[in-house]
């Protein structure tokens, strides 16, 4: 199985006469994104950051693996046959993944979501062809919470599948398979840390689980956690999984629970960061400003944990982490003055920065 969704996740190609390379279709275009080498902050630390620059996958985000890891791994399972129907409870970029997919694939898409992901979202998915059901943001332990929503819709029809990013292991073998050894490889095996935020899990425990394996143990792998999410003092504690309490204006990522997919890794982890919605604002600007990388809170809260992680390994030492998106679907928020004002956060922004404000 292993090997079937690597093919899938990074891409079945052809080659021409002429040397050029041509892929299968939108799953085919998945994966392989390069490795940026983050200069200015680099040169900050006296260490060497990369950032694997997911946004240019077809779909825009890093969820594109996911999403063609759990169709293709239902195909093979025979859970889902041609004309069915895709139904997931998502954040966003998982359901827009998904629906780039279903198109590609043929089958129908069904999306639950929480009615405080961005509009941009919402409508892109809509725009994809994916029948989307904004619901109230509730606790996962309550039954109305979307993830269950979704699981209950896919229940009700024939031929569909609920793909359950959150507990769906495949979510974090496509990582494996893909993403784990891209880093490897493009790091030529000297790789001293590894960091990201997790929503599902799958990343992280995906990629950790390849990148200790080829080194070894050596490669330390670490958490980096918003505001309002339990996973930071669940690590730091030894495992004491605290009530949630709080938010974070980071979109996808944080968590109340420990996923399935997260469990496949949680033991292994080496440490993990607690990382404030200030600095991830902060480092939006930044990223723009010096790298001409326009990414969104996520991302930035990545890149942030990224130098703080640096400076504990040391100089010399070399840490990656992702780039999941940019900062398209939220623009209407992140540079948006009267919506930092309304958070608290404008003044995060760097003074001489603020002109990359430039929404009311």
């Amino acid at each position: 199985m292993l090997s079937a969704l690597r093919r899938s996740v990074v891409g079945q190609t052809r080659a021409f006469s002429t040397g050029h390379i041509s892929v299968n279709g939108f799953v085919g275009a998945v994966g392989n994104t390069p490795l940026i080498y983050l200069k200015t902050l680099s040169e900050q630390t006296g260490a060497e950051i990369y950032g694997k620059a997911e946004f240019q996958n077809p779909g825009g985000s890093i969820k594109d693996r996911a999403a063609v890891g759990v169709v293709t791994d239902a195909e093979e399972r025979g859970l889902i046959k041609p004309g069915g129907t895709v139904v997931e409870g998502t954040a966003g970029n998982t359901g827009i993944g998904l629906a780039h997919v279903c198109r590609n694939k043929g089958y129908k898409c069904v999306i639950f979501m929480p009615n405080s992901q961005s509009q941009e979202k919402i409508d892109l998915l809509r725009m994809l062809g994916a029948e989307v059901y904004p619901v109230p943001a509730v606790a996962y332990e309550n039954p109305a919470n979307y993830n269950h929503q979704a699981r209950d819709y896919a229940k009700s029809l024939d031929n569909a599948i609920w793909t359950d990013q959150f507990d769906n292991t495949a979510n974090a073998k496509a990582h494996y398979v893909s993403t784990g050894p891209e880093i490897w490889e493009q790091t030529e095996g000297k790789l001293d840390g590894f960091i990201c935020a997790t929503g599902t899990g799958g990343t992280l425990a995906g990629v950790g689980k390849y990148l200790k394996e080829k080194s070894g143990g050596k490669t330390q792998v670490w958490l980096a956690d918003p505001p309002g999410s339990v996973l930071y003092t669940y690590v730091s504690s030894g495992g004491k999984l605290a009530e949630r309490s709080g938010s974070s204006i980071t979109e996808g990522i944080g968590q109340g629970r420990i996923t399935n997919n997260l469990g496949t890794f949680i033991n292994d982890i080496d440490g993990a960061l607690h990382i404030a919605d200030e600095k991830s604002i902060s480092m939006i600007y930044q990223l723009l400003d010096t790298e001409g990388l326009y990414v969104g809170a996520s991302t930035a809260l990545n890149v942030v944990a990224a130098v703080e992680l640096a400076q504990k390994l040391g100089k010399g030492s070399r840490v990656a982490t992702v780039l999941c998106d940019g900062a398209y679907r939220y623009q209407s928020r992140l540079f948006s003055k009267k919506w930092l004002q309304s958070k608290g956060l404008e003044a995060a922004i760097p003074e001489h920065l603020k002109k990359y404000a430039v929404l009311d």
